[in-house]
Parts: C-alpha cells; sequence; structure tokens
C-alpha cells in the first residue's frame, strides 16, 4: 500500500552478472547487508552478462517500484537507457557507467591497480609479458588492460598484440585462452589475468604442460576472491575490498531515496593493494 501511494518502495534490486562468482556473491552480501540494516530489502537479480535479461530484470523491477537498482556489472542496453531517461535511479558498482549515460559508481580504480601488475612483472624482469582480459565491453576489463599496456610500455616492455587473448571471468575461459597463449613462441613469461578465476584456468594449463608456476611462468590474477584462501593461497593477485562495497553503496540508496542530490558523476573509489604470493 506504501509503496502505490508513493510510487515507491524499500526495495532495492541489485543485478549481478555472475551468481555463481565468489567475487561478486561477496560484494551481493556486503550490500545486502549494509542495506537492510537501514530498513531496506534487496532482491537478487542473476543477468548471466546477457543483455536481454538485463533489460527483462530492469523493466520487471521498475514495476516493483524499486527504490534503486544497483548494477554490478553492467551492461549497455536500450533498456536501461530507457530506464534512466524516465528517472529510475541507478547505482553502477565495480563498472562505470556506459558512454553517454551518467550516475554513482562505487569501485576501484582499475587503471592504476593494474599498473601495480606491470610493476611486479618488470621488477622481476620478467619477459615477454601477456595477458588473458576479461571482456573488453567492461570497464573494469578495459581500463586494466590499459594500465598494465601503458606501464610495460613506459618501462620500455611493449605488450606485443600477440600476447593479448580475451575471455570470459570463467575458470573454462582462462583455461581455453591460456591454452592459445602457451603455445606462443617464445612462450609468456609471466600472464596478467583479468579476474582470480581466469588464473585457476591458466594455472591448470600450466600444470598440464608441466610448466611450474612461478619458475616457469609466472600468474597474476585480480580481485582475491574469498575462494583464495582456501583453494589458491599461492596466487598473486590484486585485493579488492569487497567488504566496503555494502556500506557505500547503502549510504547511496539512504540519501537517493530522502531525496538528496548525488552528483551525476560521483565516484566512490574504494582502496585496493598487491597481495603479492608465490605465483608472481
Amino acid at each position: 500500500g506504501r509503496a502505490l501511494r508513493t510510487k515507491q518502495s524499500h526495495l532495492v534490486a541489485l543485478l549481478i552478472p555472475d551468481i555463481t562468482n565468489a567475487f561478486y556473491a561477496a560484494i551481493a552480501h556486503s550490500i545486502e547487508s549494509a542495506i537492510s540494516d537501514l530498513g531496506y530489502a534487496m532482491i537478487l537479480c542473476n543477468t548471466d552478462e546477457n543483455a536481454e535479461t538485463q533489460d527483462v530484470y530492469i523493466e520487471e523491477m521498475r514495476s516493483h517500484m524499486v527504490s534503486s537498482i544497483v548494477l554490478l556489472g553492467a551492461v549497455d542496453t536500450p533498456g536501461l537507457r530507457r530506464a534512466m531517461a524516465a528517472g529510475l535511479s541507478v547505482i553502477f558498482i565495480n563498472r562505470k557507467p556506459p558512454p553517454g549515460l551518467s550516475g554513482p559508481f562505487v569501485g576501484i580504480d582499475n587503471h592504476s591497480a593494474a599498473q601495480l601488475v606491470a610493476e611486479q612483472f618488470v621488477r622481476q624482469k620478467y619477459s615477454p609479458c601477456a595477458t588473458i582480459h576479461g571482456p573488453l565491453v567492461s570497464s573494469a576489463s578495459r581500463e586494466r588492460l590499459e594500465g598494465y599496456r601503458d606501464y610495460l610500455a613506459g618501462a620500455d616492455m611493449p605488450l606485443e598484440d600477440r600476447y593479448v587473448v580475451g575471455a570470459d571471468l570463467t575458470i573454462e575461459s582462462g583455461y581455453s585462452s591460456a591454452v592459445r597463449l602457451l603455445d606462443l613462441e617464445p612462450r609468456p613469461r609471466a600472464i596478467f589475468c583479468g579476474n582470480d578465476l581466469i588464473a585457476y584456468g591458466a594455472y591448470r594449463r600450466c600444470r598440464e604442460l608441466d610448466l611450474r608456476v612461478p619458475d616457469d611462468v609466472a600468474l597474476f590474477g585480480f580481485d582475491d576472491n574469498p575462494l583464495n584462501e582456501w583453494l589458491a593461497p599461492w596466487l598473486s593477485t590484486i585485493h579488492v575490498p569487497y567488504d566496503s562495497f555494502g556500506p557505500a553503496t547503502a549510504q547511496i540508496v539512504h540519501d537517493l531515496d530522502r531525496g538528496k542530490t548525488v552528483g551525476e558523476n560521483f565516484e566512490i573509489l574504494l582502496p585496493y593493494r598487491s597481495a603479492l604470493r608465490v605465483s608472481a
């Protein structure tokens, strides 16, 4: 009844690109916990990185008169643009708004974070360097690739195109990309992976080829998802503070719900760090 009277509810929709990804799941848990403390309830929608599915959920959530839609891993779609043009509050998490759109963003400086990876490879004199990056429709994946490439170029170790391979953000795709990459001559001495799941797949391929990590091939991931503590404590990665996404997002939701103006290009950049372990 309140929602019908006010045209708004105390519901927040979280659209997540892959519910099986432990990093995304940890962010979702953080957001749910934080908004619950402020009296909101959360609806979780798994888009599976599919543009049509994202639009279906956006339209459905609009019919529920949600207070805000939180997009973790936004895809640029007609439905997203229509909803934002109609005034729907959208908060972008981990990936920045698509070109031509604006809205609050919570994430990290991916460009600078990727430079820490390149810096480690340069310090260790690893050459040639390679990367298995995530989908370039993602601002996070693009910025990681650009930061890595820029640092290597500045260190007079330019990244050759043949050592740049794209993948989905999954173990299987990381494995398939590593099959291609590790067949090159000369074989890459170090590989920067777009996330930890890609690194898991690359590591499996190294084991199949009897390549030692890091003696033969160094690996560096990104995210430091919760599985690492138990399954991959050896993996060097960029630690992204997934527990911090919730409080930051909840505050924006609360401010928007109270009518507080949040700048179109408002950003909360969270701290990150290089978690240097055995693999690099």
